[in-house]
């Protein structure tokens, strides 16, 4: 749901069970009985999307497996405008092995591994923020850093933050910040007020982790602080809204409370795993902000201003969007809440 463009998320999982080393050649994937397939990933293409499980989700120097590891294959399938949502994937992987000191193998292939297709519709939610310009920052797409971020907990491996936006506002001299970066005030995103994306209930608050000094990553959090300071909303059937990083003091609801769309609900801060204030905004499919499954949701309205790397006050695209979410790193403005 990016713009004009529908998107089919999901990680492909493969485990080398063998005792040699698997070299990946293509993922091919298939809609429902297709012939055809909606993308096939080889080459630099297949390296870009793979990240070994364990490793920081970086591109991969080569679509290598080592025996006893799992890459994952970080799918990101653009569906043409005329062409229908299947109902199941099916996946083709070619690949050869090796022992060591061969100089080639066999190419074989392997067929099938069906992932059913979600038909839940994506929740559309309003503006987080009263208007102004924002950087959705790791936003929606398939390098950021938030949709590789895989999390192991208790034997269970989740991707929460699979669509998730860190909100960096930028204001009028086109920057993130003012007059130096050694105080979070310099930051024009902190304290800003936070504005419940829909009706719901509170289900979690946490409001006791102190302020970080900008640019000075705390060291020695434990997993229940990486959030700072947040807010859990239930907003749906299995939809759960974070509102993460918020100023100690400034949270305004409580456990069970009942909050309707609009309201503010806390101010933006700089608490946990970061480095300068900002709000980091996740829907997932359960209460808790590491063990649960990020879900897709998009918002009713904004203006889309091009990319953060090209971004100039003065001159940029101005499109409005609607029923979207912005794509990874873009600048957007929100509209005023009335």
């Amino acid at each position: 749901m990016l713009h004009d463009r529908r998107v089919l998320v999901y990680e492909l999982h493969i485990t080398n069970f063998d005792m040699v080393p698997l070299s990946l050649k293509r993922v091919e994937v298939f809609g429902d009985n297709d012939s055809q397939p909606l993308t096939t990933l080889s080459d630099t293409a297949l390296s870009q999307a793979l990240a070994e499980a364990g490793t920081m989700m970086g591109t991969k120097a080569s679509p290598a497996i080592a025996p006893g590891k799992r890459e994952i294959v970080f799918m990101w399938l653009e569906l043409p405008p005329d062409k229908p949502m299947p109902a199941l994937l099916k996946h083709r992987i070619a690949f050869s092995a090796s022992a060591a000191g061969a100089s080639s193998s066999a190419e074989s292939t392997l067929e099938n591994f069906p992932v059913a297709v979600s038909g839940e519709t994506a929740l559309l939610l309003s503006s987080p923020f009263d208007g102004g310009i924002w950087l959705a920052g790791s936003g929606p797409g398939n390098g950021s850093d938030h949709r590789r971020t895989i999390i192991a907990i208790d034997g269970h491996i989740h991707s929460p933050e699979r669509f998730a936006i860190d909100w960096v506002k930028v204001g009028p001299n086109g920057d993130s910040h003012h007059d130096g970066t050694s105080r979070n005030e310099n930051f024009w995103a902190y304290g800003e007020p936070v504005h419940a994306v829909a009706d719901g209930e509170v289900t979690r608050v946490v409001d006791t982790i102190e302020e970080n000094t900008p640019r000075v990553l705390p060291k020695g959090l434990v997993l229940d602080e990486i959030a700072g300071n947040y807010v859990i909303m239930k907003v749906g059937p299995n939809r759960y809204a974070t509102y993460a990083h918020l100023q100690k003091g400034s949270i305004k609801v409580h456990p069970h409370e009942k909050v309707r769309r609009g309201t503010v609900i806390a101010l933006v801060g700089n608490t946990g795993q970061a480095t300068a204030p900002h709000l980091h905004f996740q829907v997932t499919d359960s209460d808790s902000v590491l063990q649960s499954e990020g879900v897709p949701f998009g918002f009713d309205r904004f203006t889309y201003l091009g990319p953060g790397s090209e971004f100039e006050l003065d001159k940029h695209p101005s499109i409005p969007w609607q029923n979207s979410i912005p794509s990874e790193d873009a600048v957007i403005e929100l509209p005023s809440i009335r």
